[in-house]
């Protein structure tokens, strides 16, 4: 009697029990061009630590390499030297390597087993460039296809110029000093995620963000359509190999936009599309438009409850399901901009807020820098 009498009085009250629905993303841009280093989105991450479970943590930055913004900067994780030779073999006869070390690192007790981490600047080699037939983005993503499928343990998990992505295994803060954000890098718009596996594997690897040349996802969800989604997505030369289904994403926003040469807000059409019954009380602009890229390409709607952060040059664009069945909250104040899982992601950085709303589900929101802004 005695017992049940004291674990009804130490209960939680009704509201007070806490059930995060895995994983947490954060960003923050400064629209003027001005950079910041990585200590405020670490902060903002680290206030939902409770959302991630040690397996998975990252950020990518934006305008982090001025000195070498002509370049791809390509990060790499080795599993042993044979594949950094490997790779460098495949590096020196593709790209000119204008600069490359290993990547700098802080000693932090909770990241434990980590890869060989090595950065490569690169410029691809104009004769090999030629005979490829591609365009020089082309040429690009296939080598990183290439390197990913091809060589046993590397990986390029960052393949984009003036950005790069920070990502291992342990909790996103840890991840964040590990790779020193909050003291060698500085950049005008970061996103960050805290990772909560729960079917595919925690390794550095599959850790968030994922990334192809200068597009990068964070992801709070799960993709139910996946396998529909790469099947289709393998067509077109991309390798999903990574072991997450975040990283079809990734190549599906990439294919639309750089390939098919989508907007932004059209790619919300495809990947996060309205059901049929609310297209057809749509205006009939609206309702052509949005019929025409469901029937166009109706293996790349994704399914599923999911919130994404898509990082790119010059801006972000943060996109619910269209459900909304994951949580996202988005904040401005001056020229600064906050996309987070929950409010407490933005207030801990910013705890005046000019504006502060929940986007509906399938509602792109877009944040890009003010015209003139240099990056």
């Amino acid at each position: 009697m005695y017992s049940n009498e004291l674990k009804l009085k130490n209960a939680p009250l009704e509201g007070e029990v806490r059930i995060p629905s895995g994983c947490a993303v954060s960003a923050i841009i400064d629209r003027s061009g001005k950079r910041m280093t990585g200590a405020d989105i670490i902060d903002s991450i680290a206030t939902m630590h409770d959302r991630s479970n040690g397996l998975g943590g990252g950020f990518a930055g934006y305008g982090i390499y001025p000195d070498y913004k002509e370049y791809y900067a390509f990060h790499m994780f080795y599993n042993d030297f044979q594949s950094k030779k490997a790779t460098e073999d495949f590096l020196i006869t593709h790209f000119e390597i204008v600069y490359s070390s290993e990547m700098k690192t802080r000693k932090i007790k909770k990241v434990v087993n980590e890869p060989i981490i090595y950065r490569y600047f690169l410029s691809p080699l104009s004769k090999r460039l030629a005979n490829s037939l591609l365009d020089e983005e082309q040429y690009v993503v296939h080598c990183v296809n290439k390197i990913n499928a091809e060589i046993d343990g590397a990986f390029v998990f960052s393949s984009g110029k003036n950005m790069g992505i920070f990502k291992g295994v342990g909790f996103p803060e840890d991840i964040g000093r590990f790779y020193l954000l909050d003291e060698e890098y500085a950049g005008y718009s970061w996103t960050s995620h805290g990772r909560y596996p729960t079917n595919t594997p925690g390794w550095w690897g599959g850790a968030h963000p994922f990334g192809l040349l200068d597009y990068s996802i964070v992801h709070n969800g799960e993709i139910s359509s996946y396998d529909a989604n790469r099947r289709y997505i393998e067509m077109f030369g991309y390798k999903c190999t990574l072991q997450t289904d975040t990283e079809v994403i990734t190549y599906v926003i990439d294919y639309l936009i750089r390939v098919k040469k989508l907007t932004l807000r059209e790619v919300a059409k495809v990947i996060s599309a309205s059901f049929w019954s609310t297209i057809k009380e749509k205006s009939d602009e609206e309702r052509a438009q949005e019929e025409f890229l469901r029937k166009a390409f109706p293996s790349l709607l994704i399914n599923g409850p999911f919130s994404i952060i898509f990082g790119f040059t010059g801006g972000l664009m943060a996109l619910n399901d269209r459900l909304k069945l994951r949580s996202m909250v988005c904040a401005e104040k001056g020229d600064k901009a906050y996309i987070s899982s929950e409010e407490c992601g933005i207030r801990a950085v910013a705890p005046e807020l000019d504006r502060i709303y929940s986007p509906a589900g399938g509602q792109p929101v877009i944040y890009t820098l003010k015209e003139g802004a240099e990056i």
